[in-house]
């Protein structure tokens, strides 16, 4: 009895030393299938990264909101039947060139200037019966990002890389008069960006998949004085991006 149970034993362990040793050799396989791809694959472009100066245009699709911070007189009893003031997501899209200067092999400068459409919406919400008030922001930013891009190796058509800058921007319309019963906002920002994406390279073109991550570094907030921006101290721009960029 104590000699069938020695030998089921190792019968179990046999199992599972042959199937530990078949997924080592499937790994072993798959990994020298794909060394072989990525070594006989035909590039696409492969000088197009030796250019000094390349060209190309974006799409932008992005989704911004106002991060709020009160102000001292928010708890103040002038505002005891203000509940909470808060910024929601909204959706909005880009467009603009790119302007790309090799610095190295792994280093770009790259410059995006480009026109952004942003609505920004700001709740005003109380205790009371009053109703909730929506503030509707609504502003065409002329955008001029000033980036350096670093890069990965190339491995067959897809390059991977990071990306980060600073952004300066102005509201095209200019400096417009804002009605006492509307939340008062600058006209103009400077955000810093960081994200990082994909160079797919094609046989006439080159794709750039990418996601930016934007942070407004300006006090948007330009009127403090109304029953709208009292409560409020600061107000920055915070700004997820999908890119699509065509070299």
């Amino acid at each position: 009895m104590q000699n069938t149970h020695i030998w089921s034993k190792l019968n179990l362990y046999r199992l599972k030393v042959i199937f530990a040793v078949v997924l080592m050799v499937c790994a072993a396989t798959a990994h020298a299938q794909i060394q072989r791809t990525t070594r006989w694959v035909q590039k696409n472009n492969p000088n197009y990264d030796d250019r000094k100066l390349t060209y190309g245009f974006l799409i932008g699709l992005h989704t911004s909101t106002y991060q709020l911070k009160y102000s001292d007189q928010f708890v103040t009893s002038k505002f005891d039947t203000v509940h909470s003031v808060v910024g929601a997501w909204s959706a909005g899209f880009s467009l603009g060139f790119i302007v790309n200067y090799r610095l190295d092999d792994q280093l770009d400068l790259r410059l995006t200037p480009k026109v952004g459409f942003y609505e920004h919406k700001v709740s005003y919400i109380y205790t009371d019966d009053t109703p909730r008030d929506d503030q509707l922001v609504e502003s065409t930013m002329v955008e001029f990002p000033v980036l350096l891009k670093y890069k990965s190796q190339r491995r067959g058509n897809i390059r991977m890389y990071m990306i980060g800058g600073v952004v300066p921007a102005l509201e095209a319309s200019g400096k417009k008069k804002t009605e006492e019963r509307e939340l008062g906002i600058r006209t103009s920002n400077i955000s810093l960006d960081a994200g990082f994406g994909f160079d797919l390279y094609y046989p006439l073109f080159k794709f750039s998949p990418e996601i930016r991550f934007s942070r407004g570094i300006v006090n948007m907030l330009d009127r403090t004085t109304d029953a709208y921006g009292a409560p409020l101290k600061r107000i920055n721009t915070n700004t997820v991006t999908l890119y699509l960029l065509f070299q």
